[in-house]
């Protein structure tokens, strides 16, 4: 009754769009982590590697392993690899991102006591955001000593923390130059350098110039780039909607859901909607934060969201049991449904519960 519609349609535009804002000879990282944010990756992976994905990303060794399940056998990189998947990385001809030297040697010794050689790694630099990856000295350190690793250095990297914020940006701009000078060392060190890649999906519309090699891309193939102006260029994947399953007659005075979390100021038509907390809409949208649209009207949630459960007010709404509901679709997307609850929409879809049904639309 509750279910995820999926437009492959709409995904093939978002990559050719991003895609034409590159050089023919840039490559694409397509993020599929966190389940291709809510969305279900294995379809959506299968689909972009159709498109002409290079690699994929994912965010833990198991994300990548359940797509090695479903047959996907394309580069997939593992952006926060975890010291006790090692073992799983390699069994699974993963590519981890090397991110701090403790986890450079344990990878470096797992591959030896397999005799691996040659493996494909990715190594993560710090430039300023502060979340993981190696400083300018480490990554020196990793030079002086890349000859005793048994890796095949296929690119190196580092992340924005503000690339969709205005031009110029001084912090952002740091991060940049920080990279710069990384890029420098490490093609100095190699005769064959690997690829170099510093910008996501807001990257690519705010900063075209330092594309380099390759870009990583995530939430704009499911359709939003940060800012108003580049979400209109793209087209969000995903609509959301459920039904009417039953329609209560509240009195004056009556209260609605769990603690009294509504009171009726008259006579109302309360309807109960099967989804809840436990699906990914969060208590913040209720108590009259976040609606949904029936027959062509916003009707406000009402009351606590339950787990299971949360009501609306269809009181100004003709309506009847069975009728559908859409909590966000083309016309009112997930960025503005998150919006009304404080949040984002990759908070949003990646709270999405594998209860509710995935319907791909070809």
């Amino acid at each position: 009754m509750t279910q995820l519609h999926l437009d492959l349609k709409k995904l093939t535009h978002n990559f050719t769009t991003l895609k034409g804002r590159l050089k023919a000879t840039t490559k694409i990282m397509a993020v599929v982590k966190a389940d291709a944010y809510g969305l279900g990756a294995i379809a959506l992976s299968k689909h972009l590697i159709s498109l002409g994905t290079d690699w994929l990303a994912v965010a833990y060794a198991q994300e990548g392993i359940t797509l090695r399940k479903a047959g996907i056998d394309c580069p997939i990189v593992v952006f926060y690899p975890q010291f006790e998947r090692i073992d799983s990385i390699i069994n699974n001809n993963l590519e981890p991102a090397l991110f701090s030297t403790a986890f450079i040697e344990a990878f470096a010794t797992a591959l030896k006591q397999k005799k691996r050689m040659n493996y494909p790694v990715h190594l993560k630099c710090n430039t300023g955001l502060n979340r993981i990856g190696l400083s300018a000295s480490e990554v020196d350190d990793f030079l002086t000593k890349k000859n005793d690793y048994p890796f095949r250095l296929k690119s190196v990297y580092s992340h924005l923390g503000a690339s969709e914020d205005p031009r110029p940006n001084t912090f952002t701009q740091k991060q940049i130059t920080s990279f710069l000078a990384i890029k420098k060392k490490v093609e100095k060190t190699f005769t064959n350098p690997p690829l170099f890649h510093l910008l996501n999906t807001s990257g690519v519309f705010n900063y075209p110039e330092f594309q380099m090699d390759l870009v990583r891309i995530g939430i704009g193939l499911y359709g939003f780039a940060n800012r108003a102006e580049w979400d209109q260029l793209l087209q969000p994947i995903a609509n959301l909607s459920s039904r009417v399953v039953q329609i209560h007659l509240v009195q004056k005075g009556e209260s609605v859901g769990y603690n009294q979390g509504w009171i009726a100021q008259k006579e109302s038509r309360i309807g109960v909607l099967p989804l809840g907390h436990a699906d990914g809409i969060s208590r913040q949208f209720g108590k009259g934060v976040g609606g949904v649209w029936i027959n062509g009207k916003r009707a406000p949630i009402v009351g606590n969201v339950c787990m299971d459960m949360l009501m609306v007010d269809l009181t100004e709404i003709d309506c009847e049991p069975l009728d559908p509901a859409m909590l966000f679709d083309h016309l009112h997307t997930a960025h503005e449904f998150a919006e009304q609850a404080g949040t984002i929409s990759y908070e949003l879809l990646t709270s999405l519960s594998p209860r509710i049904q995935r319907v791909i639309n070809n």
